[in-house]
């Protein structure tokens, strides 16, 4: 029997496969049930294909649109009025929900949108609002690395925005708009769903930019664009590079490009290593142990000491961390916003073999991401690596329960699979063994439910000094002393961050890295 939320293709679309029971109802109202076990939905414009299907196979199919007579019996069925009446009784409420909501909008293409489709209504309602606060756009303005490296990209390409026709998805402020009038182009079109689109209209009538750049309050999967256009920007990266699910409406945004048209960015590429930190697996391993206690207020907690143990684990570890933590070269998974299509990107599957370069343990795997501006000019990169200057993605580690012992040059082969989900996230499924080994661990993880561990301060991997590091301090210290200059030098080991370079023509994270196909 089909479950909720599995997906299928009919008619060259994806669809929701809900399962269900129907009846028939007679003139006389008595019910004949008939032989399905799932029920598809195709959006197609302002009506709803509804089809019955028994093992994966279409029985019958039928159109609903407003006009559609339709009431709710009971909390899990419906009575629908089609070219027969039909009683469709959900597995459980949350389905019955879904429908609900999709009967209620037709008519209304918002309703019917790819977006509303794949995503759960109270998701999609904390993000606009999210998104629709001042404090959080000032959050992303003030990257200096996102928001300088867009400038440079955009402006360093200025011949793909010269005269040219631009679309902004998910605009916010605006600043990308900007930017891209500031290269000359000859109009923008903002399109910004949450309530931001009218901070967004005041900053453009204030900077007398009402003749360049028109708000369209809206999701992309539901508004109408009035042309074409040439180029297409976007800041549509979360956490891991695939969390929030906006880089799928930045591909569906491409329906307005024309065909030689350009995309800033234009790929976006996943790098993931292994990694080991003892520290940090301590720190998580520990968090469970509140519930070793046996007389807590009079309470014993211990039951739920394993339970509370695995939670910790499937939470992402989003924090920064210093790169000789890394113990073997990443790997790459590449994303072409030009080419690759909405439905690649609802299962990201990652095979990898990676050859540790010392003997160690290994915590689990290490994830960040690069992505490219090709323009016509130049291609210029945005890097969240752990080697570069931080950003507000930070990076992404996941753990295991249990640490792998690898050996120098002992293959470490497994699979990452992101799995998309309608909380605008992905369950992450990891697996690792070792070659010659019968050692497996494995792990699913909440990318939507991440530990954020901001704590101001890069670890050094113990173990990693080849002199000491009081007698260099103190030996810098004399040197800068003796020269009249003074200022922070290396210390236990470590260098400051240096300043944030000019933006990357090629790929800071591309140093021996292992292709995903290469090995």
């Amino acid at each position: 029997m089909l479950s909720t939320g599995d997906k299928m293709k009919i008619e060259n679309g994806t669809h929701t496969v809900y399962s269900v029971t129907v009846s028939e109802l007679s003139e006389s109202l008595a019910p004949t049930t008939i032989d399905v076990q799932g029920m598809s939905l195709t959006f197609r414009g302002k009506e709803v294909v509804l089809s019955l299907l028994n093992k994966g196979h279409e029985v019958s199919s039928h159109v609903m649109s407003r006009d559609t007579e339709r009431c709710s019996c009971g909390k899990l069925s419906w009575i629908l009025r089609l070219e027969k009446t039909l009683v469709i009784k959900f597995a459980n409420e949350k389905s019955e929900r879904e429908f609900r909501a999709i009967l209620e909008g037709l008519g209304d293409a918002a309703s019917l949108s790819k977006f509303k489709a794949r995503t759960e209504e109270s998701s999609a309602s904390q993000y606009f609002q999210f998104y629709g606060y001042l404090s959080q756009q000032q959050n992303m303005l003030q990257d200096y690395v996102r928001t300088s490296t867009f400038q440079r990209a955009i402006l360093d390409n200025h011949t793909d925005f010269q005269d040219k026709i631009v679309l902004d998805v998910g605009a916010g402020s605006g600043i990308l708009s900007f930017f891209a009038v500031q290269a000359g182009a000859k109009h923008v079109y903002a399109v910004e769903a949450s309530g931001m689109a009218e901070h967004c209209r005041e900053l453009i009538k204030h900077n007398k930019y009402e003749d360049k750049i028109t708000v369209i309050h809206g999701m992309i999967e539901e508004v109408e664009i009035p042309e074409q256009v040439d180029t297409i920007i976007s800041e549509p990266m979360g956490y891991m590079l695939y969390n929030e699910r906006m880089l799928e409406t930045y591909i569906h945004a491409r329906k307005w490009l024309k065909k030689e048209g350009k995309m800033f960015p234009t790929k976006g590429t996943l790098y993931l290593a292994p990694f080991s930190d003892e520290g940090l697996f301590q720190e998580v391993s520990n968090k469970a142990n509140f519930w070793y206690q046996t007389f807590f207020y009079g309470v014993d907690l211990s039951y739920l000491r394993k339970q509370a143990y695995t939670e910790y684990f499937k939470q992402p570890i989003v924090d920064t961390f210093d790169p000789r933590h890394l113990v073997a070269k990443p790997i790459k998974h590449t994303t072409d916003f030009l080419s690759d299509t909405e439905e690649s990107l609802k299962k990201i599957s990652i095979d990898f073999t990676f050859y540790p370069h010392t003997a160690t343990h290994v915590h689990g795997l290490a994830f960040w991401f690069d992505v490219s501006f090709e323009g016509s000019q130049k291609t210029i990169f945005l890097s969240t690596a752990p080697s570069e200057p931080l950003t507000h993605w930070y990076q992404v580690r996941c753990l295991t329960e249990t640490p792998l012992y690898a050996r120098p040059g002992q293959p470490i082969i497994g699979n990452v699979t992101l799995v998309s989900n309608k909380r605008q996230s992905y369950d992450v499924k990891l697996e690792m063994n070792l070659a010659g080994s019968s050692t497996k661990v494995s792990n699913v993880l909440d990318l939507k439910n991440p530990y954020f561990r901001y704590t101001g301060a890069v670890a050094i991997p113990p173990g990693t000094h080849t002199t000491s590091p009081s007698e260099q301090y103190w030996s810098t210290n004399d040197t800068q002393n003796q020269t009249g200059y003074t200022t922070g030098g290396a210390y236990n080991g470590y260098t400051p961050a240096q300043p944030v370079k000019t933006p990357y023509p090629t790929s800071p994270s591309s140093y021996n890295v292992y292709d995903e196909n290469s090995y």
